[in-house]
C-alpha cells in the first residue's frame, strides 16, 4: 500500500492555540470544505510547540530501538530550525486519526507506522513541510510583533533573531501568536544542499536517556489502576486444542481471579487486509488471571491441564522434517515463480558443464530482549491498548476483528519495544492479549508470556530447502540456473529479485513447493531474504570454484550485465578495504557475498551490500570470525551513525544465524524454551573488527532501508571463507552442527 505524495498546493496547514503554544496539522485540501476558524482547534497536531520551548512532534510508528522516531523528528527539526535538546516525541493518536478521516496515516503511508518505516518517501516529505510550515509561522508572528519585514527574520537553534535592531525571541515564547498566523503561501522545504542537520549531524536518539537512566517504560513495564495479570500458556504443539482442565485445583491460591480461555473456533471478524500483512488466527490457550504475575504464573504452573495435539505429534523429530523438505525438491514444483529463457532444456541438453547442490536453513527464533507481552482494556463499545507492537495499522485491524469495535473507538500506547527483529509484526501476540482481556471487560489486564512460552510460540523463520542447478559456459559464467525452493509457505525474496535471474545469468527458473508443517512460521528480520541470500551466494561461489575463478572476479563479471553500478561499487570497495587476496595464515580465509534487500527486481532500489568474512577455522573445528566488513549502497543516507548501528547490528544478528541458531522439534512440539539451549553469541565471540564502509553509496535518489541488508550478506560470507580454509562446503545452517574438527 503506498499513498501518493502531495503536493504543496494540495496541502493547508491548521494552526491551533494549544494551551499557551502552537499546534500544527497538515491535512489534505479538500476544495469544497476549507476548514475555518471554529473547526481548527479540533485537528490533531503532528506537532506543538510549548511555551517553555518544548517541542513535541508526533510519530505514526513505534520506537523499537532502531531509532525510527529520532529520524523523524529529525526531518521536523531540519526545517524547523528548533533546538534539538528540546524535542521530545510522542506517538500519534491513533483513535483521532480513525475520527479524522484517517488524518495521519493518510498522508505518511501505511509504512510509516512499521517501527523500521522512517526512511519511506511519502513520510519524509510530510515532516519536512511540517517543519517548513510552523518555522514560517514562527518568523511571521516575530514579524508582525516587531513591526518589520518577515524576510529579515531569522529561525535556528530555537531563537528568532532580527540582526538589525537586536531582538530576539524564543520558539516558545512566539507559539501562541504563531498558531493564529495564516500564510498566504506554504513555504517549499529547502533543498537537500541546504541541509544543516541531516546529513550533517548524529544527535542522540531521543528515547535513549530514558534507557539509561531506568525511566524508559517498555511495555512489560505498563502499570495501571486496577490492573490484573495473565499468565498464558497455548498448546505446546502449534495447532492444538484445550481438551481439558481443572480450574478447582487452583481457585483458592492466593491472588487468583479467575482464567480466560482462548478458543480458536470463537466467531471473529474477518477484516480485508493487504496480501503483505500476515493473516493471524488466535491459537488455542489459557490463561490465569491474578493480582500479581507471579501468582498467576504459579498457578498457571499448578493448573490440571489437558490438551488434544492435533496432527503435528506426527513430527517426530527434527531430522524427519528435513527429510521431508528435501524429499519434496525430488518431486516436481507446486508453483513457478520466475522464469526468463528455456534454463531446464538448456540445462539437459548437454554441452555445459552442469553443477547442483541442495542447502538448507532451519528453523529459527526472533528471540528478542523482551518477553512477549501486552496490556488491554476491553469494553463493549471501546478498546484501549498499551502494547509493544512494531506495525500499528495492522494491530488497528486485528483490534476491530478480536473485539468488534470501532476504529474511532480503539486507541493505542505505544511503549518502547524491546526488540522486534520481525517477530512483533504479525500481531498475533496482541490477538491473544485481546482475546484473554476481553475476558474481564472493563479492566485492564496485562498478559504476559514466560520466556519459555515465547520461545515456544514463536512465529519462526521458515524452514528452507532449496536444489540449485546451473549450466556454465565456455567462459565459465552460468548460462542456465534452475532454482527449486521447498518449505513451509517459502518466500524467494533474495533470490527471485535480484539481478542473477534478472538479466545477469540469461536462461533462469525460480521454482517452489510447499511443505506441510504445522508449526507456525512468520516475518524473520529481513524475510525469505535471510536464507535465499545464503543460498544463492554460496551456489554462486561453488560455480566460481568449479570455473576456476576467484569469487570477486566471478561476480564481477556476471554484474558487468547488471544495469545498477552500485553491485559493482560495493564489490570493489569492500575487497579493497578488507585487503581481498592478502596472504593470511593457515586455515584462516576470506570468503565474500553480496545481496540487496527491497530490490524488487530492478537497479537502483532497496540496499545493496557486500560483506568480507576474515575467518579463522581451529584444529578443534571451531569458528573464529576475526573480522566482517560491509560496503553497501542505499542510494542516500540521512543519519550516519543511525545506518552504520544499523549494518553493524544486522551483521551481528546474521552472524548469530548463521553460526548458531537452530530450533528443534520433539513428538509436534518444540524443544528449545531458553538460552541455556538456544546458543547467541557472548561479547568475546563478536568479531574483533565490524567495518561498514561508506565508499559505495551512489547518492542515487532513494533512501533504502538498512535494516535488514546485513543479516543475508554475513551466512554465505562466512561459509564461503569456511571452504576456502577448509576445503569443505557447508551448505546448511547452523555452521556449528558442520563437523569441521575433521577438515
Amino acid at each position: 500500500m503506498t499513498t501518493p505524495l502531495l503536493s504543496r498546493r494540495d496541502f493547508i496547514v491548521a494552526a491551533s492555540a494549544v494551551g499557551s503554544g502552537m499546534a500544527l496539522a497538515i491535512v489534505p485540501r479538500i476544495p469544497d470544505a476549507m476548514p475555518g476558524p471554529a473547526t481548527r482547534s479540533e485537528l490533531t497536531p503532528w506537532i506543538v510547540i510549548s511555551a517553555d520551548d518544548t517541542i513535541t512532534i508526533r510519530v505514526p510508528g513505534p520506537e523499537a530501538g532502531t531509532g525510527g522516531t529520532t529520524q523523524i523528528c529529525m526531518l521536523v527539526a531540519e526545517e524547523l530550525q528548533c533546538d534539538w535538546a528540546q524535542v521530545r516525541a510522542e506517538p500519534i493518536s491513533y483513535k483521532r486519526n480513525s475520527r479524522e478521516g484517517d488524518l495521519y496515516i493518510g498522508q505518511t503511508g501505511t509504512w510509516s507506522t512499521f517501527a523500521g518505516g522512517g526512511h519511506e518517501p511519502e513520510i519524509i516529505a510530510t515532516m519536512l513541510q511540517v517543519g517548513a510550515s510552523a518555522r514560517e509561522r514562527l518568523r511571521a508572528a516575530a514579524a508582525l510583533r516587531w513591526n518589520v519585514s518577515v524576510g529579515e527574520i531569522e529561525a535556528r537553534a530555537g531563537l528568532l533573531t532580527h540582526e538589525r535592531t537586536s531582538r530576539q525571541a524564543r520558539f516558545g515564547e512566539m507559539a501562541a501568536a504563531a498558531a493564529a498566523i495564516q500564510l498566504a503561501q506554504e513555504p517549499a522545504p529547502k533543498p537537500p544542499a541546504e541541509w544543516t542537520l541531516l546529513r550533517k549531524l548524529n544527535p542522540p536518539r531521543l528515547h535513549i536517556r530514558s534507557v539509561v537512566d531506568g525511566s524508559s517504560v517498555y511495555g512489560i513495564d505498563v502499570c495501571l489502576p486496577g490492573m490484573l495479570y495473565a499468565a498464558l500458556v497455548q498448546s505446546p504443539v502449534h495447532g492444538g486444542k484445550l481438551k481439558r482442565f481443572d480450574f478447582e485445583a487452583i481457585r483458592h491460591m492466593p491472588g487468583v481471579m479467575g482464567v480466560a480461555i482462548v478458543d480458536p473456533s470463537e466467531p471473529r471478524i474477518e477484516l480485508e487486509k493487504p496480501a503483505f500483512w500476515a493473516h493471524t488466527t488466535a491459537q488455542s490457550g489459557i490463561a490465569v488471571v491474578a493480582k500479581h504475575y507471579w501468582q498467576a504464573r504459579k498457578a498457571l504452573e499448578a493448573l490440571p491441564l489437558e490438551w488434544d495435539p492435533g496432527s503435528g505429534v506426527e513430527w517426530k523429530n527434527t531430522e524427519q522434517i528435513y527429510q521431508a523438505a528435501y524429499a519434496r525438491l525430488a518431486e516436481p514444483a507446486d508453483e513457478v515463480v520466475k522464469e526468463t529463457g528455456h534454463a531446464p532444456k538448456l540445462i539437459e541438453q548437454g554441452g555445459y558443464a552442469v553443477i547442483q547442490a541442495r542447502y538448507l536453513t532451519p528453523l529459527c527464533e526472533h528471540a528478542p530482549m523482551e518477553p512477549l507481552n501486552g496490556t488491554a482494556l476491553v469494553t463493549d463499545d471501546r478498546v484501549e491498548i498499551w502494547h509493544p507492537l512494531a506495525m500499528t495499522s495492522q494491530a488497528l485491524v486485528i483490534a476491530q476483528e478480536e473485539t468488534g469495535v470501532a476504529p474511532e473507538n480503539i486507541e493505542f500506547h505505544l511503549p518502547l519495544v524491546g526488540g522486534s527483529f520481525g517477530r512483533r509484526v504479525g500481531g498475533d501476540d496482541l490477538r491473544m492479549v485481546l482475546a484473554v482481556a476481553k475476558k474481564f471487560p472493563g479492566t485492564p489486564i496485562h498478559v504476559i508470556w514466560s520466556r519459555e512460552e515465547t520461545f515456544r510460540q514463536g512465529r519462526y523463520r521458515d524452514l528452507q530447502a532449496a536444489r540449485l542447478v546451473a549450466a556454465l559456459g565456455a567462459d565459465g559464467l552460468p548460462q542456465a540456473l534452475v532454482a527449486h525452493v521447498a518449505g513451509h509457505d517459502p518466500v524467494t525474496h533474495g533470490l527471485d529479485d535480484g539481478p542473477y535471474v534478472n538479466g545477469c545469468i540469461p536462461n533462469a527458473r525460480i521454482e517452489t513447493s510447499n511443505v506441510q508443517m504445522h508449526i507456525l512460521t512468520g516475518q524473520f528480520r529481513g524475510p525469505g531474504y535471510n536464507s535465499q541470500c545464503f543460498i544463492i551466494e554460496s551456489f554462486i561461489d561453488e560455480c566460481a570454484a568449479r570455473a576456476h575463478i576467484d569469487p570477486l572476479e566471478y561476480r564481477l563479471r556476471i554484474f558487468s550485465k547488471w544495469p545498477d553500478p552500485g553491485w559493482q561499487a560495493c564489490l570493489r570497495e569492500v575487497a579493497a578495504r578488507a585487503g581481498w587476496g592478502r596472504k593470511l595464515p593457515a586455515r584462516h580465509a576470506q570468503g565474500l557475498a553480496i545481496g540487496n534487500w527491497g530490490t524488487s527486481g530492478a537497479p537502483r532500489e532497496g540496499t545493496t551490500a557486500a560483506a568480507v568474512a576474515t575467518v579463522e577455522v581451529a584444529e578443534t573445528g571451531d569458528i573464529v570470525v576475526h573480522a566482517l566488513d560491509l560496503a553497501f549502497d542505499c542510494g542516500q543516507i540521512l543519519n550516519v551513525d543511525a545506518v552504520r548501528a544499523q549494518l553493524q547490528g544486522s551483521m551481528i544478528f546474521g552472524l548469530n544465524v548463521c553460526l548458531n541458531e537452530e530450533l528443534n522439534v520433539e513428538n509436534g512440539r518444540i524443544v528449545e524454551g531458553n538460552f541455556d539451549r538456544y546458543p547467541m553469541l557472548r561479547i568475546a565471540n563478536v568479531p574483533r573488527e565490524i567495518n561498514v564502509h561508506m565508499g559505495a553509496l551512489s547518492g542515487h535518489a532513494r533512501y533504502g532501508g538498512t535494516g535488514e541488508v546485513g543479516v543475508g550478506v554475513v551466512g554465505p560470507a562466512v561459509a564461503n571463507a569456511i571452504f576456502r580454509a577448509t576445503g569443505k562446503r557447508i551448505r546448511a545452517m547452523p555452521f556449528r552442527n558442520a563437523g569441521l574438527q575433521d577438515t
